[in-house]
């Protein structure tokens, strides 16, 4: 799969929210998103996964300019006040939303194997907000690629809990290599953290090697 983001520009109520940005992602490579703090790594990444219409540019997957089709194979993972679980309620209850969601089956059985697969069954009655930021991240690329048409995630702001970026790094690699197509919006100190190059928020890199973007 491949993802072609051409001057995407959105605008909310008091102003630009998301200055026009060019990238590309592509099935089997990991890419990594930086911008600044506010709502335009969000506003992007509802963009990549077709949940966004923006004002300017265009979206495209597989050359197609099909919103519909981009969300059903597109998972937006732990996008704050969207996607990602809420604080209070125990992991074992995040899993079983994270499974119906993605068209699975939920019960008893199939959470708790989830749980030992992801490697969190010891946490199954903590609250969600509680868990390890590692696990955490793990935990939600799973329930994420348990949809078996989802061919691209694009995984929100993971930075934010804290903790070292291999944390949500090493777990993101490791679905590219398996041939998914995953973005990363983190911060910029992430990225040089990390000592990877990074697409930046507000500039063309459709074109750009060094982040992937090269045809």
């Amino acid at each position: 799969m491949e993802i072609v983001a051409s001057e995407v520009e959105a605008t909310g109520a008091h102003g630009p929210v998301l200055a026009p940005t060019s990238l590309r992602l592509r099935a089997g490579a990991l890419l990594l998103i930086t911008g600044p703090p506010g709502a335009g790594p969000t506003a992007l990444g509802l963009a990549l996964t077709g949940r966004l219409r923006p004002d300017r540019g265009t979206v495209r997957h597989d050359g197609a300019l099909d919103p519909r089709g981009l969300r059903r194979r597109t998972a937006l993972v732990d996008s704050p006040g969207i996607t990602a679980p809420d604080d209070s309620v125990p992991v074992r209850t995040a899993v079983a939303e994270g499974l119906s969601l993605a068209g699975r089956r939920s019960g008893r059985r199939r959470v708790r194997r989830r749980l030992d697969d992801s490697g969190v069954a010891h946490h199954a009655d903590d609250r969600f907000e509680l868990l390890p930021p590692h696990l955490r991240i793990r935990l939600l690329l799973d329930l994420a690629c348990a949809d078996p048409r989802v061919r691209a995630l694009v995984l929100d702001a993971p930075d934010r809990h804290g903790g070292h970026p291999l944390d949500w790094y090493s777990p993101a690699r490791q679905r590219a290599a398996s041939g998914l197509a995953v973005a990363v919006l983190c911060a910029p100190h992430s990225a040089r953290a990390l000592g990877v190059p990074a697409a930046r928020i507000g500039a063309d890199h459709d074109h750009d090697p060094a982040t992937g973007g090269a045809r």
